[in-house]
């Protein structure tokens, strides 16, 4: 077991040594860019070390931003060649490189955590006065061009997006997208084992995708129409409803938006009404969903437990939800892994089919204590804890072993260890 004074200082000095003129990478090589997501997670915890580097970090996310209010999943600040693909293969020709698609928006939710911890309330309303025309249209975004139907549920376009890259939740979704056909080079391979990885077949789907958003010029309406890959994604749904509601409070904070308030509260209506057609009584779960063929995924991932982070989940529903929840804590040595381990697709050490990721088991933990599951969540703390006192501060770790996974000296993971328990 490490002292927590030396895991303290070990963290900050990863955050200080994934600094890259502003922005953090989420670790050398193998992530050289700025990830929508892990930003807003790292700036949590630049707040502890220092709080104007964190709004930095939240500036140069939305320096990427595109007009029509979508900040993307990567920012490519600046030309590095150790990971593919990169913004030629994307094609998008904005000021800044960016991907063409989002990431779980947490933004909102991490920006009021910020301006509530913050020691300097100047900096933090000034910076929060610039942002928040920024934040609104982000969320504008998602509802008007993810869900143009109103049924409350955005549509997500590509497993990346997701966050959980090769979630078993997304297999038979991803197994209609066609193959390229042309050879290319991954880079990952060049830094993390193959069995912690994506499958090729995989990889060969994602870049179809690629390749289609490029194709059709970026067009939503194109693309809400024609993309072969659409799922209801309930990580997403829930990060998004959570952040909402938080984008409101600040919304009236600021005294202004009301018209923008009154909006946004329809959506979540709409929201709380259709997250009940994600509901197995089969499975007594929450489930994501093919918006093409309209299935139900029978795979239990740690996205349709985020239902409780939005705390979307009916007090009926959490009687169901609750038993699973332990069940799925004990299941394996540490917690919670990122598929139920009694699911057939479980894999203890490959990325999103298994792994323990730190990030989720935090935002399950703050959903558990909302619920009053006291006992859960401190179970989520304490294994995250000593996942981190035995391995250091990893990517992702095994669920069955502990070993850390991924890549090493982890910005998300530094900046969530002192954000929650250090």
């Amino acid at each position: 077991m490490t002292d927590k004074k030396v895991l303290i200082e070990q963290a900050k000095n990863i955050l200080k040594r994934n600094d890259v003129d502003g922005y953090t990478v989420p670790t050398h090589d193998l992530y050289p860019f700025q990830w929508n997501w892990d930003a807003a997670i790292t700036a949590l915890g630049w707040m502890k070390v220092d709080e104007s580097r964190a709004w930095l970090e939240i500036e140069m996310l939305l320096k990427g931003q595109w007009e029509n209010g979508m900040v993307p999943h990567i920012i490519f600040h600046k030309p590095v060649d150790t990971y593919f693909p990169g913004p030629d293969v994307w094609g998008v020709k904005n000021d800044i490189p960016t991907t063409a698609i989002s990431q779980p928006p947490v933004l909102v939710s991490v920006v009021k955590m910020m301006s509530e911890q913050a020691t300097d309330k100047g900096l933090a309303e000034s910076k929060l006065a610039e942002m928040l025309p920024k934040l609104i249209a982000y969320h504008q975004w998602w509802y008007n061009d993810r869900d143009p139907e109103n049924t409350g549920l955005v549509v997500s376009y590509h497993p990346w997006e997701s966050g959980m890259d090769n979630s078993p939740a997304w297999d038979e979704s991803l197994a209609a997208v066609p193959p390229v056909n042309y050879t290319y080079k991954r880079k990952d391979l060049d830094h993390v084992d193959s069995d912690e990885r994506p499958h090729a077949e995989q990889y060969d789907r994602y870049l179809y995708l690629v390749d289609f958003f490029k194709n059709s010029n970026f067009d939503s309406e194109v693309i809400y129409k024609n993309c072969p890959y659409k799922v209801y994604d309930l990580g997403i749904i829930s990060i998004l409803h959570k952040a909402t509601k938080d984008l409101i409070y600040l919304c009236k904070q600021s005294n202004t938006n009301e018209q923008e308030v009154t909006w946004f509260n329809e959506q979540l209506a709409l929201t709380e009404k259709g997250i009940n057609t994600l509901w197995s009584n089969e499975h007594n779960s929450f489930l994501n969903k093919d918006v093409i063929t309209q299935k139900l995924s029978p795979v239990l991932t740690t996205g349709t437990m985020l239902v409780i982070y939005a705390e979307l989940a009916s007090a009926e529903q959490m009687n169901a939800l609750k038993p699973l929840l332990n069940e799925w804590l004990n299941e394996t040595k540490y917690c919670m892994s990122s598929t139920y381990a009694k699911c057939e697709a479980f894999e203890p050490q490959r990325y999103w089919r298994g792994p323990v990721w730190l990030h989720i088991n935090w935002m399950i933990a703050l959903g558990a204590d909302s619920y009053g599951l006291s006992e859960e969540s401190a179970k989520l703390k304490s294994d995250s804890e000593e996942l981190l006192t035995k391995f250091g501060y990893f990517e992702y770790f095994n669920s069955e072993t502990g070993v850390g996974c991924g890549g090493d000296d982890f910005s998300w993971t530094a900046a969530i260890a002192l954000h929650w328990f250090l």
